[in-house]
């Protein structure tokens, strides 16, 4: 009679083997790492000498669930910033926190309670992204569970690494010192193809060959995505990979809610994985997953749960009970995807989709011993029908709850027993966590109350010169003031026409102003084109404590001025800073930087046609750091006024927004 270490017995055994078997009064025996013995209680009874046996009677023996994709650490930034958009949530909230705030503690605590409630709720196996992945790595091996890990590369600085070439060595270092480790599998991780260029998805999928390891990407999680890429790219985002040639390697494709038909087969035929997130797809109206069509193609799809900021749980036994849901509904077919095959991607299947499937995701002899009990005592287990084997599957999908969960063990080693934790002092994590999310929450109140602080932390922002001179003044005769212009002859260092639509964000208080304009240059024959074309242009600008200072016909403004390339969309922009009031201002300008008195001057002579019966204006303009040069410059312009002909007195107060401000009162 063989010795072994643990017999469970007396349970349901519901194995994910290839038949899917079902035995009613089942056991399992467990010897060191590996299961050495599935079947009938009484027969395996007969074959082995346990040291333990747990009665398992009244509940069912499961392999452990599997969560095919999240972002465990971020368990400390759960409920920071919810009911956005995606790319709300992403860059204008998760990313400027974590550039703040992520870190090997941060990592390290996150983890360990992400693995707490996740082996409460039955999970064995996940598979991550995020950074500083060796902390995440020595954390969830010290807690014993088994994981996919990928270090993530993105084409700008991350918390871990200030460039992508840094990023890629720290990944490689990564998977060098992890690899063939019994628990932890190693992974590569560019983050998505809009966060990467060709260049990192070519790299990281020639790393992940070289050591044979898996890669972890997002791809097509937004229609917005799909669009960009097929603008930018030509293809959409899994046919672009893969004329990289990134489908070569292992990979574990989170999300794939708006891929295209013709990329199913792509998958199919590369063995590439599938993590489908019904929950997060839906808080963030991400969409619906075709799960049916790529599992009907042969593509293994498991399921996750994604990062808990966006879930904003772990709980796989929800999550499963929501994908079953969503193909049903959106299918408008009831029979679509049953229990058992919903359970087989929690298990069996997601094993496949992490390529992890020679190891877990079923309960056989040979396979690492990674079992879940689930008890049926609770009233929502109750009554329990056995008129087919299904009836199983249907309790686990349908009527099951990770509170249910009373034992687990992984690679042999029993992690959590009658819902205790033996691996994880929780109070103490619950603890750290708190103490963290209090300096998160100060930082998120200090900048959620400052404008300069919220516009600064999405990035990219530059402060520009203190002071900004300006005249602007009214015009009857736009071509007349530019014949004027053009018989001083001043040196004209250059002039373009240009329609610029300009929306400005006002907010409670003064002097406070946010705009965005969409500049667009038209470039005539000369330049090479035939006919006019445009070259639009986009940029944010803040403009914070302005203090006015007439000089003659000018105005001296002395204010924080800070300007970026604008990277989002207004939309992205109007749902971030969420504006008290918008004005919109267009207009057409004919622009000409010109000398003076060897002095450089924006002149700009405007139409403005929004809002309409604002007219006609010129406006010379010019910046400096020095309080002295503003001064000087101020006095250059009454004279470049005069020289144009223009008469004292005529100059107006105020930006556009102010006039329109006005007119649309």
């Amino acid at each position: 009679m063989r010795k072994v270490d643990t017999l469970l017995t007396g349970g349901i055994v519901v194995t994910m083997n290839a038949k899917r078997d079902v035995i009613v009064e089942g056991a399992v025996a467990i010897e060191g790492a590996d299961i050495v013995a599935v079947g009938p209680a009484e027969r395996v009874a007969g074959l082995v000498q346990a040291a333990q046996v747990v009665d398992c009677r009244g509940q069912i023996i499961i392999p452990g669930l599997i969560n095919a994709h999240t972002h465990a650490a971020m368990t400390l930034l759960r409920g920071l910033a919810d009911d956005l958009r995606l790319d709300v949530w992403l860059l204008g909230y998760m990313m400027p926190v974590e550039r703040e705030f992520v870190g090997p503690d941060f990592c390290d605590v996150g983890t360990r309670l992400a693995c707490a409630e996740m082996l409460l709720s039955g999970v064995t196996t996940f598979n991550d992204m995020y950074y500083f992945e060796e902390d995440v790595a020595r954390a969830t091996a010290a807690v014993g569970m088994r994981a996919v890990l990928g270090q993530t590369v993105l084409k700008f600085p991350a918390p871990d690494a200030e460039s992508y070439d840094q990023g890629l060595e720290r990944c490689r270092a990564f998977v060098q010192a992890w690899k063939g480790h019994p628990l932890i599998t190693p992974a590569v991780a560019p983050h998505a193809p809009f966060t990467t260029t060709a260049d990192i998805l070519q790299a990281s999928a020639a790393l992940a060959l070289e050591f044979d390891v898996p890669l972890h990407i997002h791809l097509s999680e937004t229609a917005l995505e799909v669009q960009d890429a097929l603008r930018q790219f030509e293809h959409p985002p899994i046919e672009y990979v893969h004329h990289l040639g990134l489908l070569d390697a292992k990979v574990i494709a989170a999300h794939c809610v708006h891929i295209v038909d013709r990329e199913i087969p792509l998958l199919a035929r590369s063995r590439a994985g599938v993590a489908h997130n019904p929950s997060s797809n839906l808080k963030l109206a991400s969409g619906f997953a075709p799960v049916l069509k790529m599992r009907a193609a042969g593509v293994p799809v498991g399921i996750g749960t994604d990062g808990p900021a966006s879930n904003n749980d772990l709980d796989m036994f929800e999550e499963a009970r929501l994908a079953s849901f969503l193909p049903k509904a959106t299918s408008g077919d009831p029979t679509a995807l049953p229990a058992a095959d919903v359970f087989a991607m929690a298990t069996s299947e997601g094993a496949r989709a992490l390529h992890l499937h020679g190891e877990t995701g079923s309960l056989e002899v040979g396979k690492r011993a990674d079992v879940v009990v689930v008890d049926q005592g609770a009233a929502h287990a109750t009554p329990r029908f056995h008129l087919s084997p299904h009836n199983v599957y249907s309790h686990l999908i349908y009527a099951a709850k990770s509170a249910d969960v009373r034992h687990v063990w992984v690679q042999g080693r029993q992690l959590l027993r009658d819902r205790e934790l033996l691996t994880i002092d929780l109070a103490e994590v619950q603890a750290q966590a708190a103490a963290i999310a209090v300096r998160i929450n100060d930082f998120m109140a200090a900048r959620e109350g400052s404008l300069l602080n919220k516009t600064v932390a999405i990035g990219g922002f530059e402060q520009k010169e203190t002071y900004e001179i300006q005249v602007k003044a009214p015009v009857e005769d736009i071509e007349a003031l530019q014949a004027r212009l053009l018989a001083t002859q001043l040196p004209i260092v250059k002039q373009s026409i240009r329609q610029q639509f300009d929306t400005y964000f006002l907010f409670e208080g003064e002097g406070r102003s946010l705009r965005y304009r969409e500049d667009n240059e038209l470039a005539g024959p000369e330049e090479g084109g035939s006919g006019l074309s445009v070259r639009p242009t986009y940029t944010l600008t803040l403009m914070e404590g302005m203090h006015e200072r007439e000089y003659q016909d000018s105005v001296i403004l002395s204010r924080s001025r800070y300007t970026a390339q604008a990277t989002y969309s207004l939309r992205f922009y109007r749902e971030y800073f969420n504006p008290r009031r918008e004005i919109e201002v267009v207009k057409w300008r004919h622009r000409y930087r010109v000398m003076f008195e060897e002095t450089e001057f924006a002149v700009n002579i405007d139409q403005v046609t929004r809002p309409q019966g604002l007219g006609a204006f010129i406006e010379i303009k010019a910046r400096t750091w020095s309080a002295s040069d503003a001064e000087h410059k101020a006095g250059l312009i009454s004279r470049l006024l005069r020289l144009l002909g223009l008469p004292a007195g005529r100059a107006v107060r105020g930006e556009y927004v102010d006039l329109a401000r006005q007119t649309v009162l």
